[in-house]
C-alpha cells in the first residue's frame, strides 16, 4: 500500500530552536520581564509613572511586532495545512472502512477535547483571577491592531438560523482569504481539499507540491519569529505587568492549571479507550509507550517522533504494519486533540479577562474554529500559537491577548504534545479492533505486553 502523505514539510527551522533550549529562554524571559514590569510599576516605584509608560511602550515593541509577525502567515499556513491533511493521501474510496473509522475517530476526539477544554474553563474560570480593564488598558494603549477584528458572535432567532448557516459558508476563495474570516477560511479550505481528494493522485501532486511549499515557507517565517520569542516575552509581560501588578502571575497560574486538568482528562479518556474497547493492559501500554510519550515530551513535535511512534506501534504493541501506517501519518496530520483543548481553553480564558460575552453561537464558533484549525496544524512545536490567534480574531478577543499565555506556552506544548502522541496510538489500537482482529493476533498482543510488562 502506498504511504498515506507526501513527506511532512521541513521542520528545521522549529527542530533548531529545540536543540538551542529556546524554552529556557523563554522561562529567563519571562522571568526578567515580570520583575523589571514590577521595578517600573507602582509598587516598584523606581520611575515616575510617565517614565513607567514611556519605557513599558519601548519595551512591548518588539512583542507587538512578535504578534503581527505571527498573524502575517495565519490565513497561508491554514489553507496549506488543511488542503494537505484532508487530500493528501489516499482517495478515501481507496481504504474503505480503515479510512472512514480513521477520519470517524479523529474528528470526535478532537471535537471531545474542545468541548472538554471549554468545560474545564468554565468550571475553574481562570480568567477572573486578572483585572481585565487593566489588561485591556495595558494591551491595546497605542495598538491599532489590538482591536477586535469582527465583532462578537450572537446567537440569531429561530427565523435568523438559515440566514445565518447561508453566511458561514464561503462566496469566494480568494475574497475569502483575503478578508481574514477564518471560520470560512477554513471551510474553503476543506472544501477544496475535499474535491482534490476525490481526483487521481496523478492530477493533485502537482498542487500539493505547491501548497507543501507555501506550508514550509510559512514554518520558516514562523521559525524566525520565534527565534524573537524570549524578546518579545520579556517586553510584553514587562509592559503589562507594570501596568497591571503580579495578578497577572495569578491568573496565568490558574490558567495554566486549567490546560492541564483538560489534558490529564483527555489522556485518561485515550486509556480508558484503549481498555474498554481496545481490550488491552493499562500496564502494558503505559510501559510500551513510556519512551515515545517521553520523547514526544521533551520535543513538543509529534511529527519528529512519528518513527519511533510507528516503530513502538508495530513491533510492542502488535498493531499490523497495514493499520499503523495509515493511521499514524495522518493522526500526525490532523489528530490534534490536545492542541484543541489548549486553544478552547485559551480562547475562553482570555474571552473572560477582556469580559467578551461569547454567548451559545461563540462558543459553537470556538468548537468548530478549534477542531478545524487543529485539524489542519502541523505537527511542529510552535504552531498552536499561531492558529490560537485565529480563534481569538473570530470570537471578537483582541489577538494581543496571546501575551498573557505566550510565557507558559512551551510547558503547555510539551504536555499537548505528550497527549497528541498518545491519542495516535490509541486510535491504532480502536481502529484495529474495531476491523475485527483476529483471535490468534489478539493473543500475540497480549503475551507481548504480559512479557514487556
Amino acid at each position: 500500500m502506498a504511504d498515506r502523505t507526501p513527506s511532512p514539510p521541513p521542520r528545521e527551522p522549529l527542530q533548531g530552536l529545540t536543540r538551542q533550549r529556546l524554552w529556557l529562554q523563554v522561562i529567563a524571559g519571562m522571568a526578567a520581564g515580570i520583575a523589571t514590569g514590577v521595578l517600573l510599576g507602582p509598587s516598584g516605584g523606581l520611575v515616575s509613572p510617565e517614565a513607567a509608560a514611556l519605557v513599558g511602550n519601548w519595551l512591548a515593541l518588539p512583542g507587538k511586532l512578535f504578534l503581527l509577525a505571527i498573524q502575517f502567515v495565519v490565513v497561508p499556513l491554514v489553507v496549506a495545512s488543511v488542503i494537505r491533511g484532508i487530500a493528501g493521501g489516499e482517495a478515501p474510496g481507496g481504504l474503505g472502512p480503515l479510512a472512514a473509522r480513521t477520519v470517524v475517530f479523529f474528528v470526535g476526539i478532537t471535537l471531545a477535547a474542545v468541548v472538554l477544554g471549554l468545560a474545564v474553563a468554565s468550571l475553574i474560570q481562570p480568567g477572573q483571577y486578572i483585572d481585565g480593564a487593566l489588561v485591556t488598558a495595558a494591551l491595546t494603549e497605542g495598538a491599532d491592531g489590538a482591536a477586535p477584528a469582527v465583532a462578537p458572535m450572537q446567537p440569531p432567532g429561530a427565523a435568523e438560523i438559515p440566514n445565518f448557516i447561508v453566511s458561514l459558508f464561503p462566496r469566494d476563495p480568494l475574497a475569502t482569504f483575503i478578508s481574514g474570516n477564518m471560520l470560512q477560511v477554513v471551510m474553503a479550505a476543506a472544501i477544496i481539499g475535499i474535491a482534490l481528494a476525490a481526483l487521481p493522485r496523478d492530477q493533485r501532486r502537482s498542487l500539493l507540491e505547491l501548497l507543501a511549499s507555501v506550508q514550509a515557507t510559512c514554518m520558516v517565517i514562523v521559525g524566525w519569529a520565534l527565534r524573537f520569542t524570549p524578546v518579545a516575552v520579556f517586553g510584553l509581560l514587562a509592559h503589562i505587568t507594570s501596568r497591571v501588578g503580579v495578578s497577572v502571575l495569578l491568573g496565568a497560574g490558574m490558567y495554566v492549571v486549567s490546560v492541564l486538568c483538560g489534558l490529564a482528562l483527555l489522556f485518561v479518556a485515550c486509556l480508558a479507550l484503549v481498555k474498554l474497547v481496545g481490550k488491552r493492559s493499562l500496564r502494558g501500554f503505559l510501559v510500551a509507550t513510556r519512551d515515545v510519550l517521553l520523547l514526544a515530551f521533551s520535543t513538543s513535535s509529534s511529527a519528529a517522533v512519528m518513527p519511533l511512534t510507528m516503530a513502538v506501534t508495530e513491533r510492542t504493541l502488535q498493531v499490523s504494519d497495514r493499520v499503523t501506517r495509515f493511521v499514524l501519518p495522518l493522526g500526525t496530520t490532523i489528530n490534534m486533540g490536545g492542541t484543541a483543548l489548549y486553544q478552547g481553553v485559551a480562547t475562553l480564558f482570555l474571552a473572560q479577562v477582556f469580559g467578551v460575552d461569547l454567548g451559545l453561537a461563540g462558543l459553537l464558533l470556538i468548537v468548530v474554529m478549534a477542531t478545524g484549525a487543529a485539524i489542519g496544524s502541523p505537527g511542529t512545536p510552535g504552531v498552536g500559537i499561531v492558529i490560537l490567534a485565529t480563534i481569538l480574531n473570530s470570537v471578537g478577543i483582541p489577538p494581543a491577548g496571546i501575551a498573557i499565555v505566550l510565557g507558559v506556552d512551551r510547558l503547555l506544548d510539551m504536555c499537548r504534545t505528550t497527549v497528541n502522541v498518545a491519542s495516535d496510538i490509541t486510535a491504532c489500537i480502536v481502529i484495529e479492533r474495531s476491523l475485527g482482529r483476529g483471535a490468534r493476533e489478539r493473543e500475540a498482543a497480549d503475551a507481548g505486553e504480559r512479557q514487556l510488562a
